[in-house]
């Protein structure tokens, strides 16, 4: 028995594999973002303050539990934002592992949507709520833009930063930080966006607000990679 553990544990997930853990990640990522924010408006009396913190709190352990856990899999992902990040690098070494690294990336992608309207509709038969259905909450505006642009890319520096060992705990914590200081409230993940305007909640996004948010994000995204690229790059200097 236990040799047989040691050898699946150096062995190369296949690729099966690495997406079912970016479709189970990412939609117990939705569920819980979305459950939690349902239990908060439940118990929190109204007082929306105390309701984001109960919905941050219980995304950040829920996110470094899910990074911890399938991290070894499929990188931990669960974010087209990051898969993509993951495959502008690659062209310039390392990245996706395994077949197509484009292919693989867009299959990420895909499975990544798929798990967020997954667990979008389990955090609402969780609470009987109807399954299907979208969000009326509007989160628009310029402020909202800047907000998700600064998540993402705040997102992006520290998973490029994170020293080896440490991103499960960084990103949690940031993201925990980015849920109070960005008007968004850092989405920072356009899976997010396609749960969270599948659900009429505290969590929810207006379908027509979120595109918006996505090209926010990827502006973001872009920002986080050069950022890092100019804190990484060596210094030059002259002779």
């Amino acid at each position: 028995m236990t040799a047989v553990h040691e050898t699946d544990a150096h062995a190369e997930p296949s690729l099966g594999q690495k997406l079912f853990a970016e479709f189970a990640g990412t939609a117990m990522l939705l569920c819980t973002v979305i459950g939690s924010g349902i239990m908060a408006e439940k118990l929190s009396g109204g007082n929306v303050a105390i309701a984001l913190l109960a919905n941050t709190l219980a995304t950040v352990f829920a996110l470094y539990v899910l990074i911890e856990a399938l991290g070894p899999v499929s990188g931990a992902h669960f974010n087209p934002a990051v898969t993509l990040m993951v495959e502008f690098r690659r062209r310039f070494g390392g990245g996706l592992v395994g077949g197509n690294p484009s292919v693989t990336a867009a299959l990420f992608i895909a499975v990544q949507l798929l798990g967020a309207v997954a667990g979008a509709w389990l955090a609402h038969a969780m609470f009987d709520l109807p399954i299907l259905q979208t969000s009326s909450k509007i989160r628009a505006g310029w402020g909202q833009w800047i907000a998700e642009a600064v998540a993402t890319g705040g997102l992006i520096f520290v998973i490029l930063r994170a020293p080896v060992g440490k991103a499960s705990a960084m990103v949690a914590c940031y993201i925990g930080a980015a849920y109070w200081f960005t008007a968004s409230t850092s989405f920072a993940n356009p899976a997010a966006v396609m749960g969270r305007m599948l659900s009429d909640s505290f969590a929810g996004i207006a379908p027509g607000n979120a595109v918006a948010f996505v090209l926010a994000q990827c502006a973001g995204g872009a920002a986080g990679i050069l950022a890092a690229e100019l804190i990484t790059r060596p210094a030059t200097h002259d002779k």
